[in-house]
């Protein structure tokens, strides 16, 4: 079409011609042209509404606010209002004065649950049947929320609401992720004006790797007592001072989805000291407490069993008095986190609370996308170690003891833990066949509209029961097609009913529950699961489809201890059919356990081009993992700089950070290349040239080259090769994001920019 144009050069000068010939008639006969026309003052709004300006949508009238809370890896009994160890005053606050949810279930996996929640429509029928590193060519397993799912996002946007996302995001593909998107499948595309978060399954709560909307930002390095828990909130007031003063008369969607605890666990110091002492017991006192504790609160029925932990976690008082120590001092670090965050969260209803919109606020807070994780047996300082293959020895850890829960750590507490925070119910995160990984404590605050506030509801319900409910409680009804796309069925069952009436019988009556390969059915009180026969803190090679099923009568059993299998076949049976049912229609097939095979790249797309060389030049944009050049055994990176003097220092291409990543820079005029896949002093190699560069214009290339005993990994300096090491292999998965003539996310000593001129760094594998 060129620049003429729709019109084309024979409409444009036809369009023209007919221009000059008004003007012409007008100039040969002013008067009667004149008397064709009146003048007029432009037309404003009558009653508000405009006649030819597009119409903006409109809420129902008195449509209350959303606000949507998802905390990550908590486990249901953590906070005090559950029977748990960590006073929360501000969730435990919502929990006195609205209804308290008993019966919330999850799908035992973070992405998968958000999709759940954000669309209504089970995760697999959403392409999130697992968290989207691990996503694979199959329908319920893209990590595509498809365009016939619109999200609460578009929907509410579409109906006249406001609408923001703070937090963690982790259900954009992996291949998206890059500074090309595409954004259709980011917070902005599915219908939030705004977000400011992250984009991953966690992130570093002290150096982030900061998002607003699809701008890539970052923390501000000077200032020494950042945290992202508050810089979150800060984000939330502003973005609601900027709403409620614009249009105070509008009401807003707000979706704060918050990383805590998942790792890494971090807190501020003197939140962490709050809890010293208070961990002392041991996890197995501890989940003696809390189940105590739940039965006085009403919580779990009298006759309730406690489920054993599993074999594999040692007995408290069988550990030393240093293992006693440093995992104490790790589930300090975690409730200071939890804590920390909840009084965060308090500045949100306060200030709710002075605008005077609280009492008009759908409050719907599930604490938790799944159970309580259950990744490290023995705890860890840095969860990315066994991406390398490492597994941190009790000694390295005990080294890092004062910096436990601080900027040099990245760590997770103990599986004992994750077991006792997940009291009553057994197993916990990944686990769908058990009720530890599917059950997570929820709270429902509406002053406006809940009279019945500090009550339980027992109902059964589900995190796609989230979206109707709310579309209930505004009055609209989800559309059948949104952009020309026909809509899926909702899948989830509003529990609005439930508002009223304590003792309403559940709506919700059948549900199916899948994650790598563990599965159940329930149906009006009856569970059939699979066994657990693989520990979620090791690699996971055995055959779904070999997995024996178990039966469990959670009206009578409802901790889920009594396997009934042997006295129900038939009912079994029943339950087993309803499960390929379900598979068929949600897309449940192909099963796969093989949680870290998976991860493989080669299973997904990848947001750069394969088979080709790629150049890139200084800038702020950053690169995640799977949108950049993998490391593999030929990897190479080739980068010009302009050098001005000896001294010149600075980065010149880096990805990830201290605690997994590598960095090519200029020190003091050397070239340094840093290799470090696990974080650790014993796994990092460092490649140095032995000789300053003078000034002017060199070429420095690292990369590695495969050997018979290993991989050469080797650096030359305009031509000639200054050093080398072999090593036994390269680890592909290293975390976190590259950048070209800038630092890494988490280096804010150095300096930000290479005295040097950093010129094309060109990447090959």
């Amino acid at each position: 079409m060129g620049r003429s144009g729709k019109y084309g050069k024979k409409g444009l000068r036809g369009t023209a011609m007919t221009a000059i010939a008004v003007a012409a008639a007008a100039l040969a006969s002013p008067a009667s042209y004149a008397q064709n026309q009146s003048a007029q003052e432009p037309p404003v709004a009558e009653n508000g509404q405009w006649q030819h300006y597009p119409a903006r949508p409109e809420a129902p009238e008195g449509a209350p606010n959303i606000l949507v809370v998802m905390t990550d890896d908590v486990g249901y009994s953590a906070a005090a209002s559950f029977g748990g160890p960590v006073a929360m005053p501000n969730f435990d606050r919502l929990a006195r004065e609205g209804l308290q949810y008993t019966q919330l279930h999850t799908t035992a996996m973070c992405s998968p649950s958000r999709a759940a929640l954000l669309t209504g429509r089970n995760h697999h029928a959403v392409g999130n049947g697992s968290i989207s590193n691990v996503s694979i060519d199959a329908p319920g397993y893209t990590s595509v929320i498809p365009k016939s799912a619109a999200t609460l996002g578009r929907v509410l946007r579409d109906n006249g609401y406001d609408t923001g996302f703070f937090g963690k995001n982790h259900n954009t593909p992996d291949w998206d992720l890059g500074p090309m998107g595409s954004f259709e499948n980011w917070p902005i595309g599915w219908g939030f004006n705004y977000f400011y978060g992250f984009n991953a399954a966690g992130t570093d709560q002290f150096n982030p790797p900061l998002l607003e909307n699809i701008n890539f930002v970052r923390r501000d390095p000077n200032d020494e007592d950042y945290i992202f828990d508050r810089d979150l909130v800060d984000h939330m007031l502003g973005w609601l001072s900027a709403q409620h003063g614009t249009a105070p008369d509008k009401p807003f969607f707000m979706y704060y989805a918050p990383g805590t605890v998942h790792g890494p666990q971090q807190a501020p110091r003197e939140w962490i000291d709050k809890f010293a002492g208070q961990f002392d017991m041991g996890w197995d006192e501890l989940q003696r407490q809390i189940f105590a504790r739940q039965k006085e609160m009403g919580l779990i029925p009298q006759t309730a069993q406690m489920p054993e932990m599993t074999e594999d976690v040692p007995r408290w008082n069988t550990l030393t008095s240093d293992q006693k120590r440093l995992y104490a001092r790790m589930m300090e670090v975690a409730a200071g986190q939890l804590a920390f965050m909840d009084y965060q969260f308090g500045r949100v209803l306060d200030r709710l609370k002075e605008i005077g919109e609280l009492d008009n606020t759908l409050i719907i807070y599930v604490q938790g996308d799944n159970g309580a994780a259950l990744h490290d047996l023995h705890g860890s300082t840095n969860t990315y170690s066994q991406f390398a293959g490492v597994v941190m020895t009790e000694e390295e850890m005990l080294a890092q003891f004062d910096e436990l829960g601080g900027e040099d750590t990245f760590g997770d507490y103990p599986v004992g833990w994750g077991l006792a925070l997940n009291t009553p119910f057994p197993w916990g995160k990944t686990v769908a066949s058990k009720l530890g990984g599917q059950l997570d404590g929820m709270v429902v605050s509406w002053p406006d509209r809940i009279t019945d506030g500090g009550t339980l509801r027992t109902q059964f319900t589900h995190v796609i029961d989230i979206a109707p409910t709310i579309y209930e409680a505004i009055g609209i009804t989800p559309p059948e097609e949104v952009d020309g796309v026909a809509q899926q069925p909702i899948d989830g069952i509003s529990f609005a009913y439930t508002f009223d009436d304590a003792d309403a019988p559940a709506r919700h009556r059948e549900q199916y529950f899948e994650m790598l390969g563990s599965r159940a059915y329930y149906k009006d009180g009856w569970l059939a699961s699979t066994s657990v026969n693989w520990k979620p803190w090791e690699a996971n090679k055995t055959d779904p489809y070999q997995t024996p099923w178990e039966l469990y009568n959670l009206n009578e059993d409802y901790t889920q201890v009594r396997d009934v299998s042997s006295q129900y076949p038939e009912k079994l049976e029943e339950l087993q059919l309803d499960f390929d049912s379900a598979a068929e229609r949600y897309n449940i097939y192909p099963l796969s356990a093989d949680f870290f095979g998976r991860i493989d790249p080669k299973y997904r797309p990848t947001g750069v081009q394969q088979g080709a060389s790629h150049t890139y030049y200084p800038s702020d944009f950053r690169y995640p993992a799977r949108a950049f050049p993998i490391m593999t055994n030929t990897w190479q990176a080739d980068a010009e700089i302009t050098v001005g003097g000896q001294g010149d220092s600075g980065p010149i291409a880096v990805q990830g950070g201290k605690f997994s990543g590598w960095a090519l820079s200029l020190e003091d005029g050397f070239p340094q290349f840093i290799y470090n896949p696990s974080g650790r002093a014993q796994e990092r190699r460092i490649l140095r040239s032995p000789v300053a560069l003078p000034a002017g214009t060199h070429r420095i290339a690292v990369g590695f080259t495969p050997q018979a005993q290993g991989v050469l990994l080797s650096m030359t300096v305009d031509g000639e090769q200054v050093d080398e090491v072999v090593i036994d292999r390269v680890v592909g998965s290293l975390a976190g994001e590259a950048l070209i003539g800038r630092p890494q996310v988490d280096d804010r000593n150095g300096p930000r920019r290479c005295d040097c001129t950093v010129g094309p760094v060109t990447f090959t594998n």
